[in-house]
């Protein structure tokens, strides 16, 4: 099946960040000779675009882009680029649209115009927020952007989502308290950035915990280092961890207490704390307003939770009307894993999804 050999011939390839010569040189070439426009809207990016003689246009996105990761896996289509590897599903979703394609190319009508979208850097810089900027939206009229996720643990094939809050925002905190070494015979004389760097944790955590229940967040630390020798006060202690939200006025209290709190400790104990926040991703919302559209065109398994990962198709959110979804694979190893892979037979579900929801969603 074409669909699989995509799969495979991608996977062979992965590629990073914005530089992905042969994943573009492959989707090219899968797509010359389609009823479609093929063109580059920016560097590693590539859109296909089907004219039905339609007012506007609906889109379905693709994420073009690997890991840094040395595969495990032992199959006849395992990463020939050592080091890097589609351990994401990336290249599952490219199949996807590259077959709903060529199911494309065959229709002569559709309620609307259809703009399929490969984007690079999903896993990095966020090319979504880059291809929002090229305004591909707004000239090829479009009112609503499509996207979905292979996801794990969900069952084999099962289409899900859900209203509202479906990914989380997020960004990356890493916290440096600086202060003075001294032997802990002569602590006195010294600025402990150890005890600092503990007090900051816990009351950081206090923060978080002191909101309630039902507000989706979360604030956590995977990395704590001080010190160097047991015998001496450490002058140097370094955290790093993440937080996630999706209302913006919860991501953005519990920034400004993480600052907030570093003054109180630099007041407290006469050191330095330098505090770094990425700007991240924001959430993925799906608008209730579209939600309801989608469910009228097609059917869906709906999630009780929301996922705290983070994922770029937010950034298309912020421009125009956007729903994202996600697609089981059943008991696989988790993304990013060395050893991710899946039944590619759960791409075919996919594919007809995105076909239904082209050919139904009015």
């Amino acid at each position: 099946m074409q669909l699989i050999d995509d799969r495979r011939a991608l996977h062979r390839i992965p590629e990073l960040d914005s530089t992905l010569p042969q994943t573009m040189a492959y989707l090219e070439n899968a797509l010359d000779g389609l009823n479609c426009s093929v063109f580059s809207p920016m560097e590693s990016a590539l859109c296909a675009f089907f004219d039905f003689g339609r007012k506007d246009a609906v889109a379905f996105r693709a994420d073009a882009d690997a890991l840094p990761i040395l595969e495990k896996n032992k199959v006849p289509y395992a990463s020939a680029h050592k080091g890097c590897m589609h351990a994401c599903g990336h290249d599952g979703h490219m199949a996807i649209l590259l077959e709903l394609a060529r199911r494309l190319s065959k229709k002569e009508a559709l309620p609307h115009n259809v703009l399929l979208v490969f984007q690079p850097a999903e896993e990095t810089t966020g090319g979504a927020k880059q291809l929002c900027a090229t305004g591909i939206f707004r000239r090829y009229q479009v009112q609503a952007i499509f996207g979905l996720h292979l996801w794990p643990q969900l069952p084999e094939g099962m289409i899900a989502s859900r209203c509202n809050e479906m990914m989380a925002r997020s960004c990356e905190v890493r916290v440096d308290v600086y202060g003075k070494s001294a032997h802990i015979a002569k602590a006195q004389e010294g600025v402990d950035a150890l005890a600092a760097g503990v007090d900051f944790y816990q009351r950081v955590m206090k923060l978080e915990g002191a909101l309630p229940k039902t507000i989706f967040r979360l604030l956590k630390f995977g990395k704590f280092e001080s010190g160097t020798v047991c015998n001496a006060l450490s002058d140097h202690t370094h955290m790093e961890g993440s937080l996630r939200a999706f209302q913006d006025d919860v991501f953005f209290s519990i920034r400004a207490g993480i600052v907030s709190i570093a003054k109180d400790i630099e007041r407290a104990y006469g050191c330095t704390v330098n505090v770094y926040m990425t700007e991240g991703y924001p959430a993925v919302m799906n608008p209730p307003a579209l939600h309801r559209r989608v469910r009228r065109a097609v059917g869906f398994f709906e999630l009780d939770a929301p996922s705290m990962t983070a994922e770029d198709f937010s950034w298309y959110q912020k421009s125009l009307p956007g729903m994202f979804f996600f697609l089981g694979t059943g008991d696989t190893a988790p993304l990013h894993s060395d050893t991710f892979d899946f039944n590619e037979d759960i791409l075919l579900k996919g594919v007809r999804f995105f076909e239904d929801l082209a050919e139904s969603f009015v």
